[in-house]
């Protein structure tokens, strides 16, 4: 049938991944850093995507397409939403379990692990020892300054203790690589969450929504790069601010590909 349906330019595509989010159907996907059409019975027609790319990248077009199919959509979102839970509750990855952890000592908050049994994903505080006199901070090597595990923003919990009274920290995954002082200037003192908008699939905004609204989070920090596509973090953070009700004083630091700071917002 010919009908109206989004076309992709991919030569203006940056490649930010907010047209995905946008999406709720599932009809846009990133491929190797481009967004394409995946679907043409995934896209209703109704152009949700277009306010959201930010160099003009999608617009309407009439052509031969399958028609809308709902019922197909609303499948592959029950299935999007079967895999997400199965990868944080029986995907067995112990890399994400929530847990604190001490200095030296690793003590767990009392929390329940996670049903996939995954170390790795257990949240967990570390409290880090401030030096004394008799203690004072090693000069050889540094010290991480991190403060709690998981650190993806995808795998934290949203109701972890560590949330509450903490100043938070939001971060472009390759903004630590990029920035060499990255844990005193940035880590030290902060609980961190990092990801990556470009390559993650999922929009940060809803799970930053709940981390704002369920605990009492003094500050939030973003750290982002310079390039487009990072603007997708800053985006999710602001519409979570928005959607949590609360007025938390917040602000945008942005590190420039060579390693220097570029602005604060």
């Amino acid at each position: 049938m010919i009908r109206k349906i989004i076309t992709i330019d991919e030569e203006k595509c940056n490649g930010c991944g907010l047209c995905a989010e946008a999406c709720h159907e599932g009809a846009i996907g990133m491929v190797d850093g481009v967004a394409k059409l995946l679907r043409d019975d995934y896209c209703d027609g109704l152009g949700d995507c277009l306010p959201s790319c930010p160099t003009g990248a999608i617009t309407f077009v009439e052509r031969e397409a399958a028609a809308y199919d709902e019922a197909a959509v609303l499948e592959n979102i029950k299935k999007q939403e079967a895999a997400k839970n199965g990868s944080a509750k029986a995907g067995g990855c112990p890399g994400t379990q929530a847990k604190t952890m001490i200095r030296d000592t690793v003590e767990d908050e009392g929390l329940e692990p996670l049903a996939c049994g995954c170390p790795g994903s257990s949240s967990k505080a570390i409290v880090r020892e401030e030096p004394t006199a008799d203690k004072p901070v090693a000069t050889t090597a540094p010290e991480s300054q991190l403060r709690q595990w998981p650190v993806q923003i995808k795998l934290a919990p949203v109701n972890a203790p560590y949330f509450n009274g903490a100043h938070l920290l939001i971060a472009a995954d390759c903004s630590a690589y990029a920035y060499a002082d990255f844990h005193n200037r940035f880590i030290k003192n902060k609980i961190t969450l990092i990801g990556c908008p470009k390559l993650d699939a999922v929009d940060y905004a809803d799970k930053l929504t709940e981390i704002l609204k369920l605990n009492d989070v003094k500050s939030v920090t973003v750290v982002r790069m310079e390039v487009p596509c990072c603007g997708g973090i800053t985006a999710a953070v602001t519409s979570a601010l928005q959607n949590s009700g609360k007025m938390i004083p917040w602000q945008v630091i942005t590190v420039t590909t060579d390693g220097k700071v570029l602005e604060n917002v």
